[in-house]
């Protein structure tokens, strides 16, 4: 007996196999419960989803006659009548599909609009289904259009297609239309798992992902690879097999990509990009699973307790979302996106993913800091007005504690918040912080001081973070602040980050009037029209 492809051995017989698409068995289910038949429905969706094995199930609705021959109109087809098991093995006489991608033209529909005039011959209703409708030229969509919107009480129409936008609107006012949605790729793995399990074929569970995820919403598709992963793996399914299989990038590279950008490691990321290259993973595929593991951690970051507790990558995805914060998460995301256009356009893709790893480390704001502050020492000429900056001196420490400061003054807020602005400077400019722990001791205040705790207030809940909070509390004792660090929610409006903003915004001010004042730029503006051009002065 001749092999026959999962795609086709378990494609559903009835409404209740079918999965993903609880909305339409609903519908119609209701409707031949109650009768209520249209004479035309539109499926629509992308490819793999079920609209031909919808409209076949429909169709042996609608002509099942029961084991006993007594049946009726039905939302749960026998499967073993005559008119079942015809429709099953595509001999059903009163039961017609036109492929349209094929048979576009008008004499084809009106070949099949011919057959309208005669009434069933073996069940109680024909059934003309049109695959791919959008296809059909405008001349046979006008040829069909009056038997579409008044057919014989005894023909149903069944029209599907991928590309619900190109099908005439004279054609959609005549259909009852139903969107058949992408298959969510859990439901995709569980309906996997039923298969194989059925199969007797063994699978690890990230193989299983790795399918479900390639399979882009098709059920069809899925199926499709399962059948090639389990003759490239020699009858069973693992995660390293089937990544290479489809050329995806393994996971265990991808964390190294982000926790190389999150660290600042360029030479890090350059080998990584060179192991997928000899390994033989596609730099496309690295890119998607970067994007898929980078939202994975901003909805992390976001929202904490939201996390599967099942997943097994669930450390992992807290582990990279404790090293960035989440607005270089979000950053990082775009990156890929947009990198991921630009592969095509290089003549090596891997040299452009080293390029847009690379870009990544560009824009952190930490790089961006440290170009600067390299410009300020190699004293490179720059077109912009210079301001003169005060080498830097040693930070004190913060006052002595105040007996009893449960709750401080405004003056005593002010002296902290002075205090604490200082520490938070000496340790960025030592490079002691980056990443989340930076963020939080920028975005923080502090408003209690003893001997031997300081706390800090943050507003912004995403920095809360207790690694983040460790590693400051080690930053500060390494820099002679031998305290315990306790990190709560409230209203932090004096920060650091708030008054180095402020400082240097008056600055670019400064700036501004130094190079107004300077007579060669005053005649360049009055003699010859010249202007500066806005956002193009900068303080040195």
């Amino acid at each position: 007996m001749s092999y026959v492809v999962l795609a086709r051995k378990y494609r559903p017989k009835n409404f209740a196999e079918m999965v993903g698409q609880e909305h339409v068995v609903q519908a119609l289910g209701n409707a031949l419960t109650t009768q209520r038949l249209h004479h035309a429905y539109l499926f629509t969706g992308t490819r793999g989803v079920g609209k031909t094995t919808v409209s076949r199930i429909l169709a042996k609705s609608l002509n099942c006659t029961g084991p006993d021959g007594s049946g009726s109109v039905t939302a749960t087809p026998c499967g073993v009548c005559d008119a079942c098991r015809d429709i099953d093995a595509g001999r059903f006489v009163d039961y017609t599909e036109l492929d349209a991608a094929s048979n576009r033209g008008v004499d084809e529909v009106q070949s099949l609009l011919e057959q309208a005039v005669y009434k069933p011959v073996q069940g109680r209703f024909k059934v003309f289904m049109i695959d791919e409708v959008h296809m059909l030229t405008n001349t046979a969509f006008n040829a069909m259009l009056k038997t579409l919107e008044e057919p014989p009480a005894y023909l149903k129409f069944v029209l599907a297609t991928t590309d619900p936008q190109k099908v005439p609107v004279t054609v959609l006012s005549r259909c009852l239309q139903f969107n058949l949605r992408p298959m969510a790729p859990d439901t995709v793995y569980e309906h996997l798992q039923r298969v194989l399990a059925a199969e007797s074929v063994t699978a690890d569970s990230g193989a299983l992902h790795a399918i479900a995820k390639a399979a882009r919403g098709s059920m069809r598709d899925a199926l499709s690879l399962t059948d090639q992963a389990i003759a490239f793996g020699g009858g069973e399914l693992r995660e390293s097999v089937v990544r290479q299989m489809l050329g995806a990038a393994d996971r265990d590279h991808v964390w190294q990509l982000i926790e190389a950008v999150a660290r600042g490691e360029g030479a890090a990321i350059v080998e990584t990009v060179d192991q997928l290259r000899v390994q033989g993973y596609s730099a496309a595929s690295t890119l998607d699973e970067m994007v898929s593991v980078l939202q994975r951690m901003a909805v992390c970051q976001a929202v904490p307790r939201l996390q599967p507790a099942s997943d097994s990558d669930e450390a992992v995805i807290q582990r990279l979302a404790d090293l960035l914060p989440p607005d270089l998460t979000q950053l990082l995301y775009s990156l890929c996106l947009h990198g991921k256009a630009e592969l095509g356009l290089a003549p090596d893709e891997y040299a452009a993913l080293t390029m847009v790893m690379l870009r990544m480390l560009a824009f952190q704001p930490d790089s961006a800091e440290k170009k600067t502050l390299k410009i300020r020492s190699e004293g490179a000429p720059r077109a912009s007005a210079s301001v003169q900056v005060s080498p830097p001196v040693e930070v004190p420490a913060p006052p002595p504690p105040s007996a009893g400061m449960a709750h401080p003054s405004e003056t005593d807020l002010q002296t902290l918040a002075d205090a604490w602005c200082r520490v938070v400077n000496q340790l960025v400019e030592a490079d002691a912080i980056t990443a989340l722990t930076r963020e939080l001791a920028l975005q923080s205040v502090l408003v209690e001081q003893t001997a031997a705790e300081w706390v800090i207030q943050v507003s912004n809940p995403a920095l809360n973070q207790n690694s983040a909070r460790d590693r400051l509390q080690a930053a500060l004792q390494a820099h002679g602040h031998a305290v315990a660090l306790i990190v709560r929610a409230g209203s932090a409006d004096d920060t650091p980050a708030r008054r180095n903003a402020a400082a240097a915004q008056a600055r670019l001010k400064d700036a501004e009037q130094t190079l107004l004042s300077d007579p060669f730029v005053q005649a360049m503006m009055r003699d010859f029209g010249g202007k500066i051009v806005p956002g193009s002065v900068q303080a040195l």
